[in-house]
């Protein structure tokens, strides 16, 4: 199997603004990943309508064929005009990269790239394009396993500019920062998050432009399997737990039931600790060759509150409040950092306790938790693959 691109991005507004003046686009294609980092000109919702124009129609032209000199034209020609500053202006970066690492990049006015490979900051080679009296730069180079390619607007490099820091954070130390990242981090999502984590800091919590962050790091697939829930007919049992085994993904089991099915088919024991390591959330168990089992709703519903603290929360929660030892926090952070495909296989028999039976079963309270997971887990940007039993 090719590498995977593992892709985070997370963004802070200016200081009294609802909107972000930053807009990140990520289109997926047969080829690989499309992505876009738009900054409009000023803040608020002129520049959150510039931005999201660029950003649209960037990865629109760019994924059905167009040349990045149609691109940039159309870009132009489209935006509004500031009625203050009479300009119609959006500073872009644009990355296409393929399954196989190979990269093209095109840089306008943003902060150059921060590429760190193999731990190590390197330069990239760009070479400049005129269009339409625009210089751009472009580059093409190639992506290894475990190397780390950053965007950042230019809210980065002014963070601390008139509180902790007089001329702000400035690019040599953000890529500083970035390389020792990459060196401790293992998925995008942590690398973007803790950037943006210093800049709200450095801001002193008042930010004084918009700021974005995206990182991109090319990762072997990991996957993992998760079982939840009794199959609606009991004749299925062994062979869900056959398929579950299959491979040398990491294995999943949530639901007390759905663990029963596991150590009876594999004609293991099931060993249930006693240990109340959080009060809300029931506690663990363990079967040979299953690397978690948990409770079910009640862990899952845990399970996505943490992460939708993760994903939505601007800073302060980052993947260290995944370190306890209930089952919750224990699987948020396989699901984070261990995770680049999930298969969830969901038994379709009715609980009593969750829910009446005379509903139809797409209405149960397991069935939601699921599909809210999976969600989650997409906006991650892991690839998910949801399958009923």
């Amino acid at each position: 199997m090719c590498n995977f691109i593992d892709v985070g991005f997370d963004s802070i507004n200016k200081h009294g603004e609802e909107l972000c003046g930053d807009k990140v686009e990520i289109i997926k294609d047969e080829d690989g990943i499309i992505i876009v980092l738009a900054d409009g000109l000023g803040s608020g919702v002129k520049a959150n309508i510039l931005a999201t124009l660029t950003s649209k129609i960037a990865g629109t032209m760019l994924r059905q064929g167009a040349s990045i000199h149609e691109t940039v034209d159309t870009i132009l020609n489209t935006l509004p005009v500031c009625s203050v500053r009479k300009l119609a202006y959006s500073t872009f970066t644009i990355l296409k990269i393929y399954q196989d690492g190979r990269i093209y990049t095109v840089e306008y006015d943003n902060p150059p790239l921060i590429f760190v490979q193999n731990n190590v900051l390197t330069n990239i080679v760009r070479r400049q394009v005129e269009v339409n009296g625009r210089v751009l730069k472009e580059s093409n180079f190639q992506l290894h396993e475990g190397d780390v390619l950053t965007i950042i607007s230019d809210g980065v490099v002014h963070a601390g500019v008139g509180a902790i820091l007089n001329l702000g954070w400035q690019w040599d130390n953000v890529a500083d920062y970035i390389e020792q990242l990459a060196k401790v981090e293992k998925c995008a999502k942590n690398i973007s998050k803790s950037l943006i984590d210093a800049c709200q800091n450095l801001y002193d919590y008042h930010p004084g432009d918009d700021a974005t962050v995206v990182t991109v790091k090319l990762r072997q697939p990991e996957m993992i399997d998760l079982f939840t829930g009794p199959p609606k007919d009991m004749e299925e049992d062994k062979n869900v737990v056959e398929r579950l085994m299959k491979g040398n993904s990491k294995k999943v089991v949530c639901g007390g039931t759905a663990a029963n099915i596991v150590a009876r088919e594999l004609g293991y024991a099931m060993d249930v600790s006693m240990d109340f390591v959080d009060p809300e959330i029931p506690p663990i168990a363990y079967i040979k060759d299953i690397d978690l089992v948990t409770e079910g709703v009640l862990t899952l519903s845990k399970t996505i509150e943490k992460l939708q603290a993760f994903i939505f929360n601007q800073s302060l929660y980052t993947v260290s409040n995944f370190n306890g030892l209930d089952g919750a926090s224990q699987l948020a952070k396989l699901l984070v950092e261990d995770c680049t495909h999930l298969n969830l296989w969901v038994g379709t028999a009715v609980n009593p306790a969750h829910q009446n039976p005379g509903f139809p079963s797409d209405l149960s309270i397991k069935g939601k938790v699921v599909e809210e997971l999976a969600m989650l887990l997409k906006q991650l940007g892991k690839e998910v693959k949801l399958t009923y039993i």
